[in-house]
């Protein structure tokens, strides 16, 4: 399987604007928000890259689901369950 990212890429600094409130929290529970930002875009990313490739592959999902509704799923013949 793929990476979704080059996980070996140097760390870039960037500036962010979030609620003060949350960073305060945030902040107090001392959690790292580099780490917490790289797992949620992380998240997001394989999220919309599966959106992504389900969009692309549409019409041959389709398809396949109408031959197996219309002539069942290969090796149905040979399940003994």
């Amino acid at each position: 399987m793929t990476s979704l990212f080059d996980t070996s890429a140097p760390k870039k600094a960037t500036n962010l604007s979030i609620n003060g409130d949350l960073l305060a929290k945030s902040r107090s529970l001392h959690i790292n928000l580099s780490a917490t930002l790289e797992q949620a875009l992380k998240q997001e990313l394989a999220k919309r890259e599966a959106q992504k490739w389900q969009d692309e592959h549409k019409a041959a999902i389709k398809a396949y689901n109408e031959f197996v509704e219309k002539h069942g799923c290969f090796g149905d013949e040979f399940r003994n369950f």
